[in-house]
């Protein structure tokens, strides 16, 4: 599991700017999406090109934040992501400047449909009730990525919680979107996983401040909790 460290200037920065230390002191459960980005075999399985570690240290926490999102009334969704030949036009940029060489080769096949790379690590719970997506580039809500942001809004979703791999790639490039598309925002700071400490603690401080609240897992189910226990409010 990482070692989360935010530096006590970016606290104060936060403090500055709006007076206390999370911009949601309240989350509404059925209006509220889990979004579990990523957490697939080509991520996390020994041996696969984009194995994260840690990734493998936070599934039980991404459950548990399942459990009660659901519990709630809200919605769990699992993006997926995907390559195929429409990506290799559209998004020619990464695949020719970015995902050269062998790697970038094994990055594309292990991320086609179909591909063990490409499915969920069996160690997530995933329910019949949930949603998994395809994700055709790093953020879910950019255009040309995903349907997400049309699922949240036909049901009401206001409110997204980030949790997955990689944290300062695809975690903090759709919290950044979704935020701008006017949702709000927690990243849980014990339910992502990077490669590194050092990228993991730089996205938590990039997003506090101006994107996104970060929380540890045990508040984010400790505010749900309330959540089902307060009357809507007026």
């Amino acid at each position: 599991m990482h070692k989360i460290v935010i530096p006590d200037w970016a606290i104060e920065r936060v403090m500055t700017r709006r007076g206390k230390p999370y911009a949601f002191d309240r989350i509404d459960s059925k209006r509220t999406a889990l979004i579990v980005v990523d957490l697939q075999n080509g991520f996390m399985a020994p041996g696969q090109p984009a194995e994260v570690p840690a990734a493998r240290e936070i599934v039980d926490n991404v459950n548990m934040l399942a459990a009660t999102i659901r519990a709630g009334g809200g919605l769990v969704v699992f993006t997926k992501h995907t390559f195929d030949a429409e990506t290799a036009i559209a998004w020619s940029v990464w695949r020719d400047s970015f995902a050269t060489g062998d790697w970038g080769q094994r990055m594309e096949e292990a991320f086609t449909s179909g591909h063990y790379g490409h499915q969920l690590w069996p160690g997530l719970d995933v329910r019949p009730e949930d949603i998994a997506i395809q994700k055709y580039r790093f953020s879910a809500f950019v255009p040309g990525s995903s349907n997400l942001d049309a699922i949240l809004r036909q049901r009401g979703i206001d409110t997204i919680i980030v949790t997955g791999t990689v944290t300062n790639v695809c975690c903090e490039s759709t919290t950044r979107d979704a935020m701008m598309m006017n949702y709000k925002c927690v990243m849980v700071s014990d339910a992502n996983a990077a490669l590194t400490d050092e990228e993991h603690n730089a996205t938590l401080v990039s997003l506090m401040a101006r994107f996104s609240d970060v929380r540890s897992t045990a508040e984010v189910v400790a505010l749900l909790g309330q959540a089902r226990n307060m009357p809507p409010e007026a």
